[in-house]
């Protein structure tokens, strides 16, 4: 299971709103043939690692991380092809969530074939936290905020400068990160500090570039800001207030830039998930990082600490959250720890 998982993240980026599967076929007690679903609309992990089995299928244990899929969607269903493989028995990750496809795993025991679920099943809800989070309902995306910050907490000096606070290793598997999103969203802070460009410029290149998010109160992102300038060619969406100034958001569009009004976050959260966005990763600033925190719409946390010091002057991480009693605050959950150079990355979901 443990390679079934590895293998899952090879799809990152590339599998839409399908989740990240990779599945490795056993036969005698060894490792016969693998697979993973590469991309949207491409053969599932399952019949990848079937058809390279070929004929050991036949009596061989199918190790998968999530259930298998009972349902004709851009491919046949999972169920049908390992029955018509003769494989003896399955042993699935998590179960699926999605109601069209979930089922397999009593498809399968229907059909004779001996099944085991919920293997290293938190690893596998972790690794596909947006896939499960879209069908829970809840009418928002799956939102992770990302921060790079120094030992002390602090995301930029006192002068405002955050290039470059993590190293190169770090900067590279940010843009592998961007491409699993729909969105990537920043606050005007951030647009005036860093101008970004909000785009993935690293080893996979996502199935469609994600949507570039400014949350902008009062619609000031600057004129020669890279976001304004590129809106024409790069979907850019800038959130404002309903006290915006009218003159300030035509001239926005007239730029190219996608302009919605929302009155709060949670508001804004839903014009994204109306707009077909269903996993936004916001990168930055401190102010919105922690407003979002404050309002519980923070599902996720890529926080990555790098080897420096840059001391009470220096921009807080979390900036707009008001203090609290160690007795009365909730505590995250690590799902991931590892480093990248010299810095230390820490992965962590929502209570």
């Amino acid at each position: 299971m443990r390679r079934a998982f590895a293998l899952a993240w090879r799809g990152w980026g590339r599998v839409g709103a399908n989740p990240l599967v990779g599945a490795v076929v056993l036969k005698d007690g060894r490792a016969v043939a693998e697979g993973w679903h590469a991309a949207f609309g491409g053969p599932h992990a399952e019949a990848q690692a079937l058809q390279a089995a070929g004929r050991e299928a036949r009596g061989a244990t199918l190790v998968v991380t999530l259930e298998p899929c009972r349902h004709h969607g851009k491919t046949p269903p999972c169920v049908d092809a390992i029955v018509a493989a003769g494989v003896e028995r399955v042993v699935y990750g998590a179960p699926d969530v999605d109601p069209e496809a979930s089922g397999g795993a009593e498809a399968l025991l229907a059909a004779g074939v001996a099944v085991e679920g919920d293997v290293f099943g938190d690893d596998v809800r972790a690794q596909n936290a947006g896939f499960f989070h879209r069908h829970e309902g809840s009418g928002r995306p799956f939102v992770a905020v990302k921060l790079a910050m120094s030992l002390d907490g602090r995301i930029a000096d006192a002068r405002g400068r955050s290039r470059w606070i993590s190293g190169e290793e770090a900067q590279a598997w940010v843009h592998w990160l961007r491409a699993g999103f729909d969105a990537i969203g920043v606050g005007l802070g951030t647009v005036r500090a860093d101008d970004p460009r909000l785009t993935v410029r690293g080893s996979v290149t996502p199935l469609a570039a994600p949507l570039r998010v400014v949350f902008d109160g009062r619609a000031e992102l600057p004129t020669q800001s890279v976001l304004r300038r590129t809106a024409a060619e790069t979907p850019t969406l800038v959130l404002v207030g309903p006290k915006a100034p009218a003159a300030s958001v035509r001239a926005l569009r007239a730029a190219g830039v996608h302009v919605d009004t929302a009155a709060e976050l949670a508001g804004a959260m839903r014009v994204l998930r109306r707009r077909g966005v269903t996993s936004l990763l916001v990168e930055g600033g401190g102010s919105l990082a922690g407003r979002l925190v404050a309002a519980g719409l923070v599902d996720r946390l890529y926080l990555i600490t790098s080897p420096l010091v840059l001391g009470a002057d220096g921009v807080p991480a979390f900036g707009a959250l008001a203090g609290a009693e160690l007795e009365h605050t909730d505590r995250w959950r690590v799902v991931g720890r590892s480093t990248l150079g010299a810095d230390a990355l820490t992965v962590l979901d929502r209570p």
